[in-house]
């Protein structure tokens, strides 16, 4: 038990600065989380309108926007991942809709 108690400390200290998990990605619903998915889209190859997606955002969230995705577009020519098909049609349909608004 004793050896608990020093990760516990550490895990708690953790919690209270604020600390991300390491799988932990953006929140739904913000531009970071859309930069996010056109990021994914383009690693997969699927055609992104992103002025579009762009266009569609409220004036104040689109340089949140662009900031993350050009983190993004950096991170995913350091590690390209593979798309299956029925990732890559989610991706489409989820981006196209939100082009649409």
């Amino acid at each position: 038990m004793p050896a608990l108690k020093p990760s516990l400390a550490a895990l708690a200290a953790c919690s209270l600065a604020g600390c991300v998990g390491v799988g932990a990605g953006p929140v739904p619903g913000t531009p970071e989380f859309t930069a996010s998915r056109v990021s994914r889209a383009y690693d997969c190859g699927v055609g992104v309108d992103r002025g579009r997606i762009i266009a569609g955002l409220p004036r104040e969230d689109r340089a949140r926007f662009i900031a993350a995705n050009a983190s993004y577009a950096v991170k995913s020519y350091k590690a390209p991942r593979r798309c299956e098909a029925s990732e890559r049609a989610e991706l489409q349909r989820e981006l196209q809709a939100r082009a649409r608004r």
